[in-house]
């Protein structure tokens, strides 16, 4: 007899999921608790409410976690101007934390033995799921059916469905996406299909949040962030929570073909992997970002915080959300912040998000300095001998040793 009573599962209401739920119950004999996050995906979640009710489901927990995430996870990882491997905005890596973080509170809250989840065997989702429950509690039983049963195909799950008479909402006649999708505010994913073949362009009408560079407006539209502390606080003037920024900013980017990206990834089992992503707004942040730190962070700490962003970016893709190396970077990254606040003029142009203006009562730009005009002595250019000669003194004494470089 199974010593799982009660699991909570993370459940979309999706085909995986609810075959998920009928399995949990008949193969360890428990009671299952469903989990419905709502952090952006543009679909409605109540819906899984009832297809719950539908599989014998008695605790069903749906919530509303759009502002938590944005303001807990997407700020402060922008805060570093994260991308991975020199392109991936982590719109899929961001998200897992928090859902692992409700599904342990949720397994507390209900005295559950186990959660579960309906990531495959191959991806990092089940990493990261897995690596924020035990690091939030460390003696949870954590049960990932896609590697313990054999119902390893769509067709196979259709037939477990017909089977136990399981409500979903397609069927062999419905049309169904060719890709494996995974939304939230941040961004919207894709893979599977033709995108198996990292030489095949992706279709067209795949994308669902952007038009494409060539279709949108031929006049720019030009848009003012500003921020505080690091964080977008309003938009042309207009105060917003953080969920209703990246709302914003998805709109605004989607509509003038801001966001795609097409890229093989290296997946922390092992694997290389080709997905496409939309992430208008994330991309509209990352050059703002950027350009309200090139005024008011100091040279150095900006080098710094540059050099430390891979190792943050691949301690979030890797799961490790928890882990104290990330909370120690955390806290070097938002101590750059306390004084990056001003505005970012913007203009969303065919694709492009290009930087046209900045400004900040905390700037260290110094315009009688950096001036080509007459400075008026703010900047004694014959400092600049000394300084060169200074710099250059050990390359010159290993030239004088004819220890020339070739």
């Amino acid at each position: 007899m199974s010593d799982v009573k009660k699991v909570v599962l993370a459940y979309s209401g999706g085909l995986d999921t609810s075959v998920i739920v009928k399995w949990l119950q008949e193969t360890y004999n428990c009671e299952v608790v469903t989990f419905t996050a709502d952090i952006g995906q543009g679909e409605e979640v109540e819906p899984a409410r009832a297809k719950a009710q539908a599989l014998g489901v008695k605790e069903i927990y749906i919530e509303d976690l759009r502002e938590e995430f944005v303001r807990d996870y997407v700020y402060p990882m922008f805060r570093a101007n994260t991308i991975y491997e020199g392109e991936y905005l982590l719109g899929t890596s961001i998200a897992r934390p928090l859902i692992a973080k409700r599904l342990i509170e949720i397994a507390n809250e209900t005295g559950a033995d186990a959660i579960s989840h309906g990531a495959t065997g191959k991806g990092n989702d089940q990493v990261r799921f897995e690596m924020g429950a035990y690091a939030l509690k460390p003696g949870v039983k954590v049960i990932a059916p896609w590697r313990e049963w054999d119902l390893t195909s769509r067709e196979k799950l259709m037939a477990y469905c017909e089977q136990h008479d399981i409500p979903v909402d397609f069927s062999k006649s419905k049309k169904k996406s060719p890709y494996s999708m995974d939304a939230n505010l941040l961004h919207i994913s894709y893979e599977g299909g033709i995108l198996e073949d990292p030489w095949a362009e992706a279709e067209e009408d795949m994308w669902r949040w952007s038009v494409s560079p060539e279709a949108a407006p031929d006049e720019p539209t030009y848009v003012e962030l500003t921020y505080d502390k690091g964080d977008v606080v309003a938009i042309d003037g207009k105060a917003m929570k953080p969920h209703e920024v990246l709302e914003k900013l998805n709109k605004l980017g989607g509509d003038n073909g801001i966001g795609r990206l097409d890229i093989v990834e290296n997946r922390y089992v092992g694997m290389k992997s080709r997905g496409c992503y939309e992430t208008p707004g994330g991309t509209i942040m990352l050059r703002a970002h950027r350009a309200i730190e090139s005024i008011t962070l100091d040279r150095e700490e900006a080098h710094l915080k540059d050099e430390l962003m891979p190792k943050y970016a691949k301690v979030i893709y890797n799961g490790y959300w928890w882990s104290p190396e990330r909370r120690m970077l955390q806290a070097a990254i938002d101590e750059t912040q306390k004084n990056v606040c001003g505005v970012v003029r913007m203009k969303l142009y065919k694709g492009n998000a290009t930087v046209v203006g900045r400004k900040s009562e905390q700037s260290l730009f110094d315009e009688s300095i950096a001036t080509f005009e007459d400075d008026a002595g703010a900047y004694n250019q014959k400092d600049a001998e000394g300084f060169i000669k200074l710099n250059a003194l050990r390359l010159r004494i290993a030239a004088g040793k004819g220890r020339q470089q070739s």
